[in-house]
């Protein structure tokens, strides 16, 4: 017992083992790509992957998602080697994480809720804890069969006599009403951002979108010279930031939002629906990509779908694509007696620049937000882009000269 406590409050990370699954949907390569972001995900809640486990499935076992083999595999393993937490990176049924969890006798998480572990670590400001919270609440109400072992007793004591009620079904009353409390306190919150985001004057709205982990904050810092936090982890923003820039001789609105991310909980899009409507209320977006990223072009699509989910008026928008990371971006060099096609991972920056990014020149830059290439040019292309917005919405206002 006592080494168990001593466990519980050192600092140590915690030991944790990735599961996956291939299947038609989704390719052993695919899977991979998802197994790296997962890990990364664990790194940002302060665990560290021993191993990496999967399984190619032609239908999920709806007992444990895995096959019985797999499952006594990794339980073996899990056990063997003192692994603290085993985190899927599908989400899992009710069911499937009581069954699982009884059989590695650890911690189970799948990617939602490892996703807002994050996020509840991160929320700062009453309003992103809040938002955090409803999200946990809506994850947890499905869950609560795993979270209790006395679902048998009833409730008894005055004013109880009757059939009774059983535990579970008071937690599930009890959460609820949370869920409706939440979401009321939400309600007048969103009423009093919608008062101050009409109180901004006449400015145009610039908001920068994008993945997450692609450098949005540190471009928020470069051009607004602000101290906005920003970190090498997933999710090191959830606030959204709003700042007044001056580029030249025009004021504008620069907005810092939440990064995005494949298979993004839906509980966290609509506890989150009032952070994202500063993206649904800008004039100018700037989406960031992180173009050192083998897989960019997943992201991009990801963050369009996911922008498409939050205004279906997307397409009225302008919108600038901000190739970041441009110093950490590398390729592989094709020898000169290969004479077989050349792949994208072959393709070099001037490449990447003439295929369809290129096809939008004005609305499209490469730079790198650390080491602050091509940064003026940048500006430059901003000012263009808003100046011509502020024209045409505010034809009297004074600030162009």
């Amino acid at each position: 017992m006592i080494e168990s406590k001593k466990k519980n409050l050192s600092t140590e990370p915690e030991k944790a083992v990735l599961i996956g699954v291939i299947t038609q949907f989704q390719p052993e390569e695919k899977l991979g790509e998802y197994m790296d972001e997962l890990e990364f995900l664990a790194d940002t809640a302060g665990a560290i992957c021993v191993k990496r486990f999967w399984q190619k499935l032609d239908k999920p076992n709806p007992k444990t998602l895995l096959g019985s083999g797999k499952i006594e595999e990794i339980a073996s393993f899990v056990k063997s080697e003192n692994i603290d937490i085993a985190i899927f990176d599908d989400e899992l049924s009710p069911s499937q994480l009581k069954n699982i969890e009884k059989i590695f006798e650890c911690k189970v998480l799948d990617r939602t809720n490892l996703i807002l572990d994050i996020f509840a670590s991160r929320a700062v400001t009453s309003y992103a804890r809040t938002q955090v919270e409803l999200a946990q609440y809506q994850y947890l109400l499905p869950r609560l069969t795993n979270m209790w072992t006395h679902l048998s007793k009833q409730k008894g004591g005055i004013g109880m006599k009757g059939p009774g009620e059983r535990e579970i079904e008071t937690d599930r009353r009890i959460i609820r009403d949370k869920i409706s409390l939440l979401k009321d306190k939400l309600k007048k919150i969103d009423k009093q951002m919608a008062i101050q985001r009409g109180n901004r004057g006449s400015l145009i709205r610039v908001a920068l979108v994008g993945y997450t982990n692609v450098g949005k904050s540190t471009l928020m810092n470069l051009l607004s010279k602000s101290e906005v936090f920003a970190e090498n982890k997933l999710f090191a923003t959830l606030d959204t930031t709003v700042r007044k820039v001056v580029l030249e001789n025009l004021p504008f609105l620069l907005t810092d939002t939440v990064g995005f991310i494949r298979k993004l909980p839906t509980q966290l899009v609509e506890s989150f629906k009032s952070t994202l409507d500063e993206v649904r209320e800008s004039d100018v977006l700037i989406h960031v990509v992180d173009i050192s990223h083998p897989n960019f072009e997943e992201h991009i699509e990801t963050v369009n779908n996911t922008i498409k989910d939050i205004d279906p008026n997307i397409a009225d928008k302008t919108v600038m694509m901000v190739f970041n990371k441009i110093d950490q971006y590398s390729y592989e060099v094709k020898d000169e007696d290969d004479l077989s096609p050349a792949t994208k991972a072959n393709y070099t920056l001037d490449d990447w620049k003439h295929t369809w990014f290129g096809k939008s020149d004005k609305n499209v830059v490469f730079i790198s937000a650390t080491e602050r290439e091509n940064i003026e040019d940048l500006k430059h292309r901003i000012y263009e882009v808003v100046a011509e917005l502020h024209a045409i919405r505010f034809p009297f206002n004074n600030f162009l000269y």
